[in-house]
């Protein structure tokens, strides 16, 4: 279940469903910027915070761990592919 991942509860797990994300594998293939492309085109978007939660429970540790490089990193790719 992807609750059982840091970051992930029952909330954004039921929103990851959403999307059809319903293994840890299903959300390291389509990815933290994926995840909320496909939740933009349900009119249901995310934010920098749950880019940062996916992008930390695929890593196995908690969002706030994550090095600014690492989120600087994510919000670039976001900024991409929000222009595409």
């Amino acid at each position: 279940m992807l609750s059982e991942l840091p970051n992930i509860g029952k909330t954004l797990e039921k929103r990851l469903a959403a999307v059809d994300i319903h293994t840890p594998a299903d959300l390291a293939e389509l990815g933290p910027v994926g995840v909320l492309k496909s939740l933009d085109a349900l009119n249901a978007p995310g934010c920098l915070n749950m880019l940062y939660a996916l992008e930390g429970a695929l890593r196995g540790v908690r969002w706030h761990s994550l090095s600014k490089e690492i989120k600087d990193e994510l919000k670039a790719k976001l900024r991409a592919a929000l222009e595409e």
